[in-house]
């Protein structure tokens, strides 16, 4: 991503020290998927972040001037959101095609763009607020600066954002909603470790680990069920997760190496989606773009054409129709994509 990162993934990432994108793909013999290069607003990347059930996707884009801005990808072609500021990023649509994100105008400023009317959702008393969700009901979630410039979760509702940092510490995140505003995200802990949690009213639970001491939730359906990712015991391992009201979290696998996470899924859980690293010899972590369903997470580059030129690094939505977007690399070039189920 070329714009702000929060401090919860910046260390995130220092625990999964550094991604590497170059690297050969499997091609798909029979490929189940053909590929669209989403393209650029000129410049030379794009990245896409979210996508709703009618094909509408969203992220951003270098522009021919360089500078990174927020776009909306519809019936096939890309348009700038012309948001405020010298630049921004578009993280989710909702079926209404309402967008959410937040662009930088001299601070970070999370946004709701309504019909191309952009409401400012404010912050919490700080410099910084980034919205990463919405719903059906223009109710969204992210992360914004209090006063005293920690970084809490929080959800915004008519007009209104509240704080919802979910175990007191001073570094929340909310990451995904659903109609029945159920919130998920995570927060840290007293102890110096982060959780995934889900606030259902306001009622929280904390989704716990796969044995270690750190998860995160990325996303949440209608149905309550919520994917991300959690770390196994001894924190040596990362593996995407599935959690329902019914139990504990579903540990969902890797592809051959040590880590995974989900990014989205569809409304039933049947199809989730998300980036894992696999096996390699690049003294880095090499991440690719997967595909669980039916008890097996599947390496999508091995499932689009052989001949494409592209290396699949991350699955970001996927939507009933199975239609999915991510991010990868075309020809060497950093580029957002969707694949269409054949």
């Amino acid at each position: 991503m070329k714009l702000h990162a929060s401090r919860a993934a910046f260390a995130v990432a220092s625990i999964l020290i550094s991604v590497a994108v170059a690297w050969s793909a499997p091609g798909g013999k029979g490929a189940s998927y053909t590929i669209t290069d989403l393209g650029t607003l000129g410049g030379s990347y794009s990245e896409a972040f979210g996508m709703n059930a009618s094909g509408q996707i969203v992220g951003d884009s270098a522009t021919a001037s360089g500078s990174g801005d927020a776009f909306l990808y519809s019936s096939g072609h890309m348009s700038d959101l012309n948001l405020p500021g010298t630049s921004g990023t578009a993280r989710a649509i909702n079926t209404s095609g309402q967008i959410v994100g937040y662009y930088y105008n001299g601070a970070y400023e999370a946004f709701l763009d309504t019909n191309g009317q952009i409401t400012d959702l404010g912050n919490l008393g700080g410099n910084y607020s980034a919205a990463y969700a919405v719903n059906a009901s223009a109710q969204a979630c992210g992360s914004s600066y209090t006063s005293s410039n920690d970084e809490h979760a929080f959800l915004w509702s008519a007009g209104t954002m509240s704080d919802i940092n979910p175990f007191g510490g001073n570094y929340s995140s909310a990451r995904g909603i659903n109609r029945s505003t159920q919130v998920v995200g995570y927060g840290y802990l007293p102890n110096g470790a982060f959780h995934a949690f889900v606030r259902t009213g306001s009622v929280v639970t904390d989704l716990g680990t796969l044995g270690g001491d750190y998860s995160q939730a990325e996303a949440i359906n209608d149905a309550g069920q919520v994917v991300g990712q959690a770390y196994l015991a001894g924190n040596f391992k990362a593996h995407a997760f599935l959690w329902s009201a019914s139990g504990p979290l579903k540990d969902l696998g890797e592809l051959g190496d040590n880590y995974s996470e989900a990014l989205a899924l569809d409304s039933t859980a049947s199809q989730i989606v998300g980036r894992a690293t696999v096996p390699n010899n690049t003294g880095y972590l090499v991440y690719h773009a997967f595909l669980y369903t039916k008890g097996k997470m599947k390496d999508l580059n091995g499932m689009i054409p052989s001949n494409s030129n592209w290396v699949l690094t991350e699955a970001t939505g996927i939507n009933d129709a199975g239609q999915i977007v991510g991010n990868g690399t075309h020809n060497g070039a950093q580029r957002a994509f969707l694949l269409n189920p054949k």
